[in-house]
This record gives structure tokens, C-alpha cells and sequence, in this order.
């Protein structure tokens, strides 16, 4: 079972899909200090707009301001964590959507500089082909 479990585990696809997800852990820190530390303090300075404290207390016990407080006092309905969070998604995804655009143009690029085969005739149309210069050959 050892022996398997290293076989299935050296597979390049495995290696390869466990790569793939240290970078986008990685890769997510990133976004989060792009939003975090520089697209939320300029929608800040333009509009005054602050999403990490937008919450609603969900019990008469809440009374503070900051979010990190008020989680403290009682349960809160933290809309503004949320409102960060899918604008990270959508960075990610915008980020991801053109990465995945650039690989296809290069393949793209790759496909035409190839130079292209004839096309495969079918199995019959090759055999009857081969049953026509027969009988062409046979005396008649």
C-alpha cells in the first residue's frame, strides 16, 4: 500500500496540482494586500468609504463602532467583510481570466507557426480507395 500511495503521489499531475495551489495561497496573500493596504484606503480617501467596519449588531448588547469590538460585545452581521472578500474574488478572477487568455494566445500563436498535415482521410474511404486501384490492376 506504501509503495502505491508513492507511486500515486510522484504522478506529475499530483505534483503539479500541489504546486499549483502553494502559489495560489501565495498568490491570495497578494490579493489581499492589494486590497487591503491599497485599493480600500483609496476608495477610503475618495468616498470616505470604509467596508471593514460596515456591520450590524444583532442584539442590543452591541454598541461599538469598530467591528473588531463589537465581535467582543456580541453577534454581528459583518456585510463589509464580505463586500472585501468578493472584491478579492474578483481581482483573483480578473487576474486568473487573463492569465488564462495569454496561455491561449500563445497556443494559438504556436498551432499556426506548425506546419499543417493534410487531413486523415477515414478507415472506408482509405479501403475503398484500395478496392478501386485493385481492380483497376486486374485484367478485364
Amino acid at each position: 500500500m506504501l509503495k502505491e500511495f508513492k507511486e500515486f503521489a510522484m504522478k506529475g499531475n499530483v505534483m503539479d496540482l500541489a504546486i499549483g495551489v502553494v502559489i495560489g495561497a501565495a498568490f491570495g496573500r497578494i490579493v489581499d494586500s492589494l486590497v487591503g493596504d491599497l485599493i480600500m484606503p483609496i476608495f477610503g480617501a475618495i468616498g470616505g468609504l470604509d467596508f471593514s467596519n460596515y456591520f450590524v449588531g444583532l442584539n442590543s448588547a452591541v454598541t461599538s463602532p469598530v467591528l473588531a469590538d463589537a465581535k467582543k460585545q456580541g453577534a454581528v452581521f459583518a456585510y463589509g467583510s464580505f463586500i472585501t472578500v468578493a472584491i478579492n474574488f474578483i481581482i483573483i478572477a480578473v487576474a486568473l481570466f487573463l492569465v488564462v487568455k495569454l496561455i491561449n494566445r500563445v497556443r494559438r500563436a504556436e498551432k499556426a507557426a506548425e506546419p499543417s498535415k493534410p487531413a486523415a482521410k477515414p478507415d472506408d474511404v482509405v479501403l475503398l480507395g484500395e478496392i478501386r486501384d485493385l481492380l483497376k490492376q486486374r485484367p478485364v
